[in-house]
């Protein structure tokens, strides 16, 4: 059997993405990015949940570094409150 070479992205190719937590469920999130953003913008903004069990009852998501700020806005005109954002899932740790 030959073995399959896996390809890596340059650093440069990859994305930027920024993790946060937030008090409220997947649903009420992509629904708050969606009424504020659209479709197109909710794509832009490459919103992700990112799969954790060590945070009870909240949700940890990711999103591009260059559209947070939208995420956050539309997030916060919904009333849901991001608790903490950091480059690393590691860093939402501590």
């Amino acid at each position: 059997m030959e073995k399959i070479k896996k390809l890596k992205l340059k650093p440069s190719s990859r994305d930027n993405r920024r993790y946060f937590i937030a008090k409220s469920t997947n649903e009420k999130i992509e629904k708050a990015i969606l009424d504020y953003l659209g479709i197109l913008g909710f794509s832009k903004s490459a919103y992700l949940r990112v799969m954790s069990q060590d945070f009870s009852g909240k949700v940890v998501g990711s999103c591009l570094a260059k559209s947070l700020d939208d995420v956050r806005t539309a997030l916060a005109l919904e009333g849901i409150k991001i608790e903490k954002v950091s480059g690393t899932i590691k860093g939402l740790k501590k």
